[in-house]
């Protein structure tokens, strides 16, 4: 199967052009932003060497499906998708910090919890609580935005402290995270999935607040099944969950957790393929429709025509 790993565009009047993990972001006339999401997989903030054909086409579809779900909370960053792994934009100045909301303890909050803390990001957290119980109430627990390395953690204190974000804007992002947690764990709900963990990006155009980036993907969010949850969590077993933290499961039990010296184990046709299926799964599971696969015989020549068609009307 083919994947695409990197791109290499040169749109009309493009003006930047910006590699991240998993996105390729072309900036056209300073105005608008052309986000080519790719099949790149990250974990641990580091990019794994094989790329996971039609993860891109599922990260970019589930994304605009749950955007447009959304924009009557908080108006997003989203113009046009031209193409199953194109979104076009307007650019905004995004906010230094990651809202992410934990409604259970799952993945880096049960780790640091495991390993004897009761605080995360500020977050006081009680005694007793087993992997993957649910949490009195959801938190949030932000982290930096790195645009190199790791994404740390920090307490809404320390934002405010430090000036990263202003009080007033703050809130505003608290507020707009609660409720868009709530619509996603809704729509979640109704396709038998528990929306474990999720963050969120905001930025700002123009004094506006604008939801940016994905949402409710499973790189950005962890997904429980919902039937047999509460037995699982009863007999002390895992959860039967779609996200990508069994890529980081697999990663840890192959001695890689993104630390020096770490070498990243083989990633076989077998295992790219099966990771490939996991997210056609969560695709199908929560949009509640077959996927169905673009063409990927010629996928930039097809991403090339269809964002050029698309500009021409912006």
């Amino acid at each position: 199967m083919k994947a695409l790993k990197e791109t290499h565009f040169n749109f009309p009047n493009q003006s930047n052009f910006y590699k991240g993990k998993v996105r390729d972001v072309y900036t056209i006339a300073d105005q608008f932003m052309v986000m080519v999401v790719s099949d790149r997989i990250s974990a641990f903030d580091v990019v794994l060497p094989e790329a996971i054909p039609f993860k891109g086409q599922v990260l970019n579809q589930i994304a605009a499906k749950f955007l447009a779900a959304t924009q009557d909370i908080v108006p997003n960053w989203v113009l046009d998708v031209p193409d199953p792994m194109v979104t076009i934009g307007r650019i905004c100045e995004p906010f230094k910090v990651e809202m992410v909301i934990r409604g259970y303890l799952a993945g880096h909050a049960w780790r640091e919890y495991s390993a004897g803390k009761r605080s995360v990001c500020g977050v006081s957290l009680p005694d007793g609580l087993k992997e993957n119980d649910k949490l009195p109430q959801p938190i949030i627990t932000p982290t930096t935005k790195a645009s190199v390395g790791h994404d740390e953690d920090i307490s809404k204190e320390d934002i405010l402290a430090k000036g990263i974000v202003s009080i007033t804007d703050y809130e505003k992002l608290e507020e707009y995270t609660h409720a868009l947690y709530q619509r996603g764990t809704e729509i979640a709900a109704k396709s038998g999935l528990i929306l474990v963990d999720t963050k969120y990006e905001f930025g700002m155009a123009d004094g506006v607040i604008y939801l940016i980036d994905e949402i409710h993907t499973p790189d950005s969010s962890r997904y429980f099944y919902a039937e047999g949850y509460q037995d699982r969590q009863g007999n002390n077993e895992p959860q039967k969950q779609l996200s990508k933290e069994f890529v980081r499961k697999w990663l840890i039990e192959n001695g890689f957790q993104g630390k020096d010296g770490q070498v990243v184990p083989d990633m076989t046709p077998e295992i790219v393929n099966s990771i490939s299926e996991r997210y056609i799964e969560l695709y199908e599971k929560i949009v509640g429709e077959t996927f169905i696969k673009a063409d990927a015989d010629a996928i930039s020549s097809r991403i090339e025509t269809n964002v050029l068609k698309a500009l021409e009307t912006l």
